[in-house]
């Protein structure tokens, strides 16, 4: 989107009335994430009371990358019904506690476990989502979007509070391999979910050099293949899937497993650029409602659940990025 175009729509909007408004926010919170990005359906939606605007270019499919790696989409995706709103949990009724069902410790148990998104067999080190946008041939800028990083929580920090899971159960497939499936199979100590308030103060442009990308490390006690099953939702159903598998790596007497640099398929990035056009924060938060990631960690050979991530989102309004915060997921 030019730049013009850009202050023309805001000046549009600063122009409609509250109930217009509204009225445009009602049409955009019954919308899928897959109807946001694509380009005919985005526009006739804000079409109300002259609130259009260009649409970004979609690509006319995921290609593959490096390694065992695919990306599966399934469009279009029907709106089913209007999610309730998921704000910061500490202003709602969710009912939360430092300990309670599904903590079970081991004598021997390191620290983390129970602090921090950790099994008994695989602990997650670190996870972001980033735009690097190349400066000159040799330096870039690095934005995180979301971020959680490395941590060594001690025996003397509490645990990790809790949420009942079945709290979340309509905002994650409920098919053959759903959120609720997985949870019964268990273990329970692997259940986690992580609210992120998503920094978009990037200045986005339709920039072929841009890279979009995601990283995340682990480590485990045991040398195994794991598997990184990442699902995209929308209403509570599935519109992509990225499927990795890494293998491990011996260091200082444990196995660490990298996934670097992942790409962003284009849904995402469509996705993302839609999200920052959208002329004020709170309109981002009512279309981030009905947008949800289930991330499934599992031993490729056993097929033993290793570690389960449910994410939701928020739009940051902190002058200091990104932030998040970690749930247990348990079953009361």
């Amino acid at each position: 989107m030019c730049r013009c175009c850009i202050f023309t729509t805001l000046w549009i909007w600063c122009l409609l009335d509250q109930a217009a408004k509204d009225k445009a926010l009602q049409s955009m919170a019954t919308m899928s994430s897959a109807q946001i990005i694509s380009p005919t359906a985005f526009q006739n939606k804000m079409a109300l009371q002259g609130l259009s605007r260009p649409a970004y270019p979609t690509s006319g499919g995921v290609k593959g990358v490096m390694r065992p790696r695919r990306c599966i989409m399934s469009l279009p995706l029907s709106c089913l019904s209007l999610l309730s709103s998921i704000k910061p949990f500490s202003q709602q009724s969710y009912a939360m506690q430092a300990s309670g069902p599904g903590l079970s410790m081991s004598p021997g148990a390191p620290p983390w476990q129970g602090r921090s998104i950790a099994s008994s067999k695989l602990r997650m080190l670190e996870f972001s989502a980033f735009l690097e946008q190349p400066q000159d041939p040799e330096t870039f800028n690095k934005h995180l979007f979301v971020h959680i990083g490395q941590s060594n929580p001690s025996y003397s920090d509490p645990y990790l509070e809790s949420v009942d899971i079945r709290q979340i159960y309509d905002k994650f497939p409920e098919k053959k391999g759903g959120l609720k499936e997985l949870f019964d199979k268990g273990p329970p100590n692997a259940f986690f979910l992580v609210k992120f308030w998503a920094d978009l103060s990037v200045n986005l442009q339709d920039d072929s050099s841009f890279f979009y990308g995601v990283s995340s490390q682990y480590e485990s006690s045991e040398n195994m293949i794991i598997t990184s099953s990442t699902k995209v939702c929308s209403f509570g159903k599935q519109v992509v899937e990225k499927v990795e598998t890494e293998y491990a790596r011996f260091e200082n007497g444990r196995y660490v497993f990298r996934i670097h640099r992942s790409p962003l398929c284009e849904y995402m990035i469509n996705f993302i650029h839609k999200l920052k056009h959208l002329p004020e924060k709170y309109m981002m938060n009512s279309v981030l409602e009905n947008f949800t990631i289930l991330q499934v960690v599992t031993n490729r050979d056993t097929l033993e659940t290793l570690l389960c991530i449910a994410y939701v989102f928020e739009v940051s309004t902190s002058e200091h990025g990104a932030q998040h915060h970690i749930y247990r997921l348990v079953k009361d």
